[in-house]
């Protein structure tokens, strides 16, 4: 293996770990733990679980592989405060849009060469980008590993 392969793989091995995390603590906390504030006064299992499926979703476009599969959660989610008084889907559908996102998402990853992973991702111009190379697609899952990986250690008080 090439030293940009090891690099993508590495990254890409701890992205899957985070998400199976996530997919644990699906299966393991109850309803009633979702519903369940981190820490007084803090975000709850669901607002989180909601955010991050938010994030990924965000994601899919980001990445160039499509339109994002469920922009209602953005609203509630990404631009409002866990509390605001916004109306949140269900937890099952949540779990349901969490499953739906990363499956799409890792569809596509399975496709992606190792030199895919160093292309410019959506959010960055052309212009910028040839200035800052690093900003590329492996950049958007090293800080959403980083992300999801936080919010598992909030997770974790439920």
């Amino acid at each position: 293996m090439t030293n940009s392969e090891i690099a993508v793989k590495t990254v890409l091995t701890a992205w899957q770990l985070q998400n199976a995390q996530v997919d644990k603590l699906i299966d393991k906390l109850t309803d009633e733990q979702w519903m369940s504030d981190t820490a007084p006064g803090r975000n709850s299992g669901i607002y989180l679980l909601g955010h991050l499926t938010a994030v990924n979703d965000g994601m899919i476009s980001i990445l160039g592989f499509g339109e994002k599969l469920h922009t209602e959660l953005e609203s509630v989610f990404l631009f409002s405060k866990d509390k605001s008084g916004q109306t949140m889907p269900s937890l099952a559908s949540l779990k349901k849009s969490w499953k739906e996102i990363n499956a799409t998402l890792n569809a596509h990853i399975e496709l992606m060469s190792t030199d895919d992973w160093f292309t410019r991702h959506t959010k960055v111009s052309e212009e910028v980008f040839a200035n800052e190379p690093h900003r590329n697609k492996l950049n958007i899952i090293i800080s959403r590993t980083h992300h999801q990986s936080y919010h598992l250690g909030q997770l974790a008080y439920l």
